[in-house]
């Protein structure tokens, strides 16, 4: 029943559907999503304790893989436990205010992580495109400055959002067809004209993970030019080797995010639980498939993660 305040016909409460037509299968779905949730707890933050730990990889790739872990920490714990509490418990309920603020957090943290990937592109680049200067550009300070860059672009870029929704008039339902509450779910339950609201959502989202994976075909477009112009075949498998962690970040996280992005807006045929199913997919296996994919590429933090895995069981 939808409950609403009457002087703005804004509801007190949004009730979270979950998986439209699964949701019978809620439970068994859950199982995968807490696994999935626990796996990234324990990856993000032990590679960030490897890395605080160890001397040797306090490089820049490695500093912005951090800003990164530490970004898909917070995502994933402003969304988890409440979807986990909805399959387990049909704890559907979620206030208002509650609901701009997670959409907040989700949409704003997915652009700080396109940024850190970016920042993290830009770190290959000059390391293989301007290896002697390394160290020159990517100072302390600038590596500092570019994550404060990154934070405060998602923050300020995505802190309308909250606004736009807030003064609409919901008057069509409360209940949002979603796991969680987003600008693209919410954006649909109200009588309001939204096409301003909607077109500045299609901008910023254009202005940064559209421009961060632009830029970063960029960098990797110059990457493979310096590579192949390498005298011996050994020397260039050896240098895109330094990539290949790198790339699969980028494929775990923009292949589905562009999926969800374009199937909200143009994907009109496609099965909302397919829709759904994706959406939180997007949010749950790159923070989990991030520390594995470094972790089994890098000697050292494979090294050090079973050290460290070792002392906890003696």
């Amino acid at each position: 029943m939808l409950a609403l305040n009457r002087t703005n016909l804004q509801p007190t409460t949004f009730l979270l559907l979950g998986i439209p037509g699964l949701e019978a299968d809620h439970v068994w779905i859950s199982i995968p999503f807490c696994l999935v949730y626990l796996l990234s707890l324990m990856g993000n933050v032990s590679l960030l304790l490897i890395v605080k730990t160890d001397p040797k990889l306090h490089e820049p790739m490695y500093v912005f893989l951090c800003m990164l872990c530490v970004a898909d920490l917070m995502l994933t714990s402003s969304t988890l436990p409440k979807i986990l509490s909805l399959f387990w418990f049909k704890n559907r309920e979620i206030y208002f205010e509650a609901c701009l603020t997670q959409m907040y957090f989700i949409h704003s943290l997915s652009t700080m992580e396109s940024g850190f990937i970016l920042a993290m592109a830009f770190d290959r680049y000059v390391a293989i495109c301007h290896p002697l200067r390394h160290s020159a550009i990517l100072t302390p300070t600038v590596i500092a400055g570019m994550g404060l860059v990154i934070v405060f672009r998602g923050a300020i870029l995505l802190s309308p959002h909250p606004f736009l929704l807030r003064w609409l008039s919901y008057c069509k339902t409360n209940v949002i067809s979603h796991t969680y509450c987003e600008f693209m779910a919410l954006i649909k339950l109200v009588c309001n004209k939204t096409k301003i609201r909607r077109a500045y959502s299609l901008i910023v989202a254009f202005l940064t993970g559209g421009l961060d994976f632009i830029l970063i075909i960029t960098s990797y477009i110059l990457i493979l030019l310096t590579v192949f112009s390498l005298p011996s075949k050994a020397a260039r498998r050896k240098t895109l080797s330094t990539c290949v962690s790198h790339v699969w970040v980028i494929l775990v996280f923009y292949t589905p995010a562009f999926f969800s992005f374009l199937t909200h807006r143009f994907g009109h045929h496609i099965a909302p639980h397919i829709h759904i199913f994706i959406a939180n997919v997007y949010l749950l296996i790159p923070p989990m498939m991030n520390p594995i994919m470094y972790g089994v590429k890098t000697n050292r933090i494979r090294e050090r993660f079973f050290k460290f895995s070792t002392i906890k069981c003696v």
